[in-house]
């Protein structure tokens, strides 16, 4: 049976001011109309049934996604008592998925893409679930077509088909680290490579197998947590177990090592939203290149991003290739060129010990 994990982790300092540890980026309303998780869990439609979704975030934030998932079981929401990376949050789902179906398929994806349409996501997700059950040991992973040499991405190089007639299905050659744009141009006119996306679809016996053999101190204390699944003292056993597990990426730990692993061209649109600049992707540019999530009187404005919340009135005069976020405590106004800056911000703020703005 398919069975579907979303991490729901991640801080998304990014988004700041609008994101912050209690409402971090993928509790946010983003594109329009509902939150970035509530849209990943719409996604799945009835292709996954909310008793087999299981939401792996940190323990601060298992409320608020409560709050904004009510359809889910109040189990299908895990808290971790500490950050270690996605591949003890994937461990852990595996034995916990594990427990309620031996024979589980898992779907993992993060929280917070936008992807579009849901029907052409789904049709993607069974086909991939058909090719683990054609070979259950197989490994599927999602790369998307690059459209720009990025350098903000992980990249998968594609081999052979894996059959004749599996024009969008290839064997896995590597994954390559985020490249510099020297690199990135190459990848992108070779035609090889994938942006990683970050979607994976196997076999939850098959992920704890691979853990096992590449990262056997790390599947040792999630077998114990698998162990305690279920019983009075999880609670306990989760927290004393997943803080001593050395965390990595679920890349580092298992992709780049397993051999049976094929990539999936992707058939739907994705973006990652990495950034406040996104928001031009998402919703659109008017005449003079400005993107507007609120209230805005502009004069002499143009390449701009705006976002307000509570109504309040943003004016903005003379401006070019701003990025303006105002929230009722802070705004940031900056250069939209110079937005990777914002982590640095987070990072000032909190080297401050202005706590009630992080």
């Amino acid at each position: 049976m398919l069975h579907a994990v979303i991490m729901a982790g991640g801080a998304g300092t990014r988004f700041w001011p609008a994101s912050r540890r209690q409402r971090p980026k993928q509790l946010l309303d983003l594109a329009g109309g509902r939150s970035m998780i509530q849209a990943t869990v719409d996604r799945l439609g009835e292709l996954v049934s909310p008793e087999h979704m299981l939401v792996v975030t940190n323990q601060q934030l298992v409320s608020s996604i409560q709050e904004q998932l009510p359809q889910l079981p109040p189990a299908s929401i895990l808290g971790e008592p500490c950050k270690r990376d996605t591949a003890p949050c994937i461990g852990v789902a595996a034995v916990w998925v594990q427990k309620v179906d031996p024979d589980a398929v898992m779907v993992v994806m993060p929280s917070d893409h936008i992807i579009e349409t849901d029907e052409t996501f789904q049709q993607a997700i069974q086909s991939a679930h058909d090719l683990v059950l054609d070979q259950p040991d197989r490994i599927v992973t999602f790369g998307i077509r690059p459209t720009y040499p990025a350098e903000s991405f992980g990249y998968i190089h594609r081999g052979q088909a894996i059959a004749e007639d599996s024009e969008r299905v290839y064997c896995v050659e590597d994954f390559r680290e985020k490249p510099n744009a020297d690199v990135a141009r190459e990848y992108l006119e070779d035609g090889n490579y994938y942006w990683n996306s970050g979607i994976f679809v196997w076999k939850a016996a098959t992920i704890l197998e691979q853990l096992e053999k590449h990262e056997p101190a790390m599947a040792k204390h999630v077998m114990a947590i698998g162990d305690a699944v279920g019983t009075d003292d999880f609670d306990q056993v989760f927290e004393n177990e997943f803080s001593r597990i050395v965390g990595k990426s679920i890349d580092y730990a298992v992709m780049e090592r397993a051999k049976n692993v094929v990539v999936v061209e992707a058939p739907f649109k994705w973006d990652d939203v990495g950034s406040w600049q996104a928001l031009a992707r998402l919703r659109g540019t008017d005449a003079d290149g400005n993107t507007i999530a609120g209230h805005h009187l502009g004069i002499d404005t143009v390449g701009t991003t705006v976002r307000g919340e509570d109504q309040h009135l943003i004016v903005t005069v003379g401006l070019k290739d701003c990025l303006i976020v105002h929230t009722p405590d802070a705004t940031l106004v900056a250069d939209k060129h110079h937005e990777e800056k914002v982590r640095e911000v987070v990072k000032q703020i909190e080297e401050s010990g202005w706590q009630e703005f992080l």
